[in-house]
């Protein structure tokens, strides 16, 4: 193929909104196999990778957001579904998450005031403008909700979405080491703590290398500290004169 004709082929695939959709799927694949070929390491997470590869594959093709997203907002739209498919597994655990509903409760309470706190803290310590915090404050939930609150209280939801995927990243790769350190075994415990500090990537690394009752109890504690902090943020942030 020539390139005379490899532009026409290009001028053509780009124009079909189904192009971006494609695209995303493989690099994830990609990403999949590389993951699994470096021994399944959190330091690179697929999710984290195949951002790396098609931010790299859009500067590449000059192609803007704005029309990478037109063809990949059916991936975005699961997202909403996904979060609430994990209700199944926590359904079959049902009793025991009874039996610990006030430990739970509190535990999430206490991970919401530490993660909010502590990122407003340090974040203003260095110096954040108020946009930044804004931006910031809903970091450790998962991406849709911390979208939204980052949107209803002043802050920029693009980059509280690229914040939770990089607290993710870092709750993955951190959550295996301190459970060795700490000796917790309880998987019920681990799953819990991997939802509250990373969210969606911590509740697939639950599933994947813990099993279905940290993956549930991990699906719990992402809810419960979304549900939390859509309540809690605003609050918290007028409180402070922030925004």
């Amino acid at each position: 193929m020539n390139v005379a004709s490899f532009d026409q082929l290009w001028v053509y695939l780009s124009g079909n909104p189904l192009l971006s959709l494609l695209v995303t799927l493989l690099v994830f694949a990609l990403a999949v196999r590389i993951n699994a070929a470096v021994g399944g390491t959190p330091l690179l997470h697929p999710v984290t990778l195949s951002i790396a590869l098609l931010i790299s594959l859009l500067l590449l093709v000059d192609m803007d957001y704005a029309t990478y997203f037109e063809g990949a907002q059916f991936i975005h739209f699961l997202l909403g579904p996904a979060t609430v498919a994990l209700a199944i597994p926590l359904y079959d655990h049902r009793e025991r998450v009874r039996r610990l509903l006030w430990p739970l409760l509190m535990a999430c309470g206490v991970g919401v005031f530490t993660a909010v706190s502590s990122t407003l803290a340090l974040a203003t310590l260095l110096g954040a403008d108020t946009k930044t915090l804004l931006s910031l404050a809903p970091r450790s939930v998962t991406s849709p909700i911390a979208m939204g609150i980052a949107e209803q209280i002043g802050g920029i939801p693009s980059l509280a979405a690229g914040l939770v995927l990089l607290t993710g990243s870092i709750g993955c790769a951190l959550g295996p080491w301190i459970f060795r350190l700490l000796r917790i075994k309880d998987p019920a415990v681990q799953g819990f703590t991997l939802g509250m500090a990373a969210h969606g990537f911590g509740t697939a690394h639950a599933f994947a290398r813990i099993g279905a009752v940290a993956g549930a109890f991990s699906g719990l504690a992402m809810g419960l500290s979304g549900l939390v902090t859509a309540f809690v943020l605003p609050l918290i942030t007028g409180m402070l004169g922030i925004g």
